[in-house]
């Protein structure tokens, strides 16, 4: 195809392109530094006893990191098995060459899925006798032993076994041939509260409901079964928590789930999230800006229109309550956050033009805005707002 242009042909054929040849930068994009994700994990490994191991949480795509690149440079962090939410997401890590041990959170209950998991080498999180007899089955059918996780409801209702039920039936499921108790859980509910070092709190009282449960099925007489309780906050908490396994997200991704607890770590974010300036237009004061009219410009104010919105994951109750940073200087949000764009007010810049880079999330000099920041101004947690992104936003890794 040509076009004839004040007597110079215009060639389109040459954009003619596919997905994989646009750039990942052309709109919006999510930035993930890998060795800041290594270094965090040698941090936190640290505080660790040389015989505690490291479960990577990598579940919702790594939170929102990209699951396949966290878990690598995890496991060069010294992680020595990883934890995933769904059949799904375990299928995906092993389809592209991780060796690790993996464990699934979520609950699987039909024989279908727990034999693909089999398969695929994925240890299922195991909360009833049912599920049991299914997995003793299959590794019956196969001459083999299927590994598995028991868990345990402490406090938190949701997964597990009925403390009150669970030395019976582990005294029952012991004597299956044909699966492996790779490891013993249960989940803390309140570890990242700030009374959680109260000795009469929720988290320690799960704790000692734990330990008191372990003691009852002398778990000591089983070398091979792994103990684990705490998530990140209930590992930075104390090392009672710690047993011989350590589950952890949330600080691996360089964010601390409590504040008030120094342990001299020093965490480094993983996420930067950037977006591109689309249009920029000057307005009036007294002109409204964006669906609802809520915000009327109280001067002539020149706007940047960025190329994000709700439908990337930028929660639109976060709507003029957020900043943005170009060049170490915070620009201010104006307007009702759109499905695909967000205006912001550039009025006192003299260097941002189209296509400009905005950073939403992340480090720009002295300046920082983080998954805290916006969780506290939409009255959330930080894992929502790292969970929320989607897949239309791009993951570049960037070391």
């Amino acid at each position: 195809m040509q076009i004839r242009q004040t007597n110079q042909v215009f060639n389109f054929d040459k954009y003619l392109t596919f997905e994989k040849d646009i750039d990942l930068k052309q709109r919006a994009w999510i930035e993930v530094k890998g060795k800041a994700i290594e270094t965090n994990v040698r941090q936190l490994r640290s505080k660790l006893s040389k015989n505690c191991q490291f479960m990577a949480v990598v579940k919702a795509d790594g939170y929102g990191h990209d699951a396949k690149l966290v878990s690598d440079y995890a496991i060069k962090g010294g992680a020595s098995q990883l934890g995933v939410a769904t059949l799904n997401e375990g299928i995906k890590l092993r389809s592209s060459g991780v060796k690790k041990p993996i464990l699934i959170l979520g609950n699987l209950y039909t024989k279908r899925d727990l034999i693909i998991s089999f398969k695929n080498d994925l240890m299922p999180t195991i909360s009833s006798i049912r599920e049991c007899l299914i997995c003793n089955n299959i590794g019956k059918h196969f001459g083999l032993k299927f590994s598995l996780h028991l868990k345990v409801d402490t406090g938190m209702s949701r997964l597990g076994f009925e403390c009150s039920e669970f030395v019976q039936q582990f005294e029952k499921i012991k004597s299956f041939d044909n699966i492996s108790i790779e490891g013993i859980y249960s989940h803390l509910s309140s570890a990242d509260e700030i009374n959680s070092l109260d000795p009469k709190s929720n988290t320690q009282l799960q704790r000692q409901k734990f330990q008191k449960l372990l003691k009852q099925i002398n778990v000591d007489r089983n070398k091979n079964i792994k103990i684990h309780l705490a998530n990140s906050a209930g590992m930075l908490i104390d090392k009672n928590f710690h047993f011989h396994m350590v589950r952890v997200g949330l600080s691996m991704y360089g964010y601390k789930p409590l504040s008030k607890i120094n342990n001299n770590l020093f965490l480094n974010p993983a996420l930067f999230l950037k977006v591109k300036v689309a249009f920029i237009r000057t307005i009036d004061k007294g002109v409204s800006v964006s669906y609802g009219g809520k915000f009327i410009s109280n001067r002539k104010t020149k706007l940047a229109v960025l190329s994000i919105g709700y439908a990337d994951g930028v929660p639109r109750n976060l709507s003029g309550k957020i900043n943005v940073i170009h060049n170490n200087k915070f620009y201010p949000q104006v307007g009702c956050i759109t499905m695909d764009q967000m205006m912001v007010d550039i009025t006192d810049s003299n260097d941002i033009q189209v296509g400009s880079t905005m950073l939403l999330l992340g480090s720009d000099g002295d300046k920082t805005i983080s998954p805290l920041d916006w969780a506290r101004e939409s009255n959330t947690i930080p894992w929502e707002i790292l969970c929320s992104f989607k897949n239309r936003l791009p993951k570049v890794q960037v070391d």
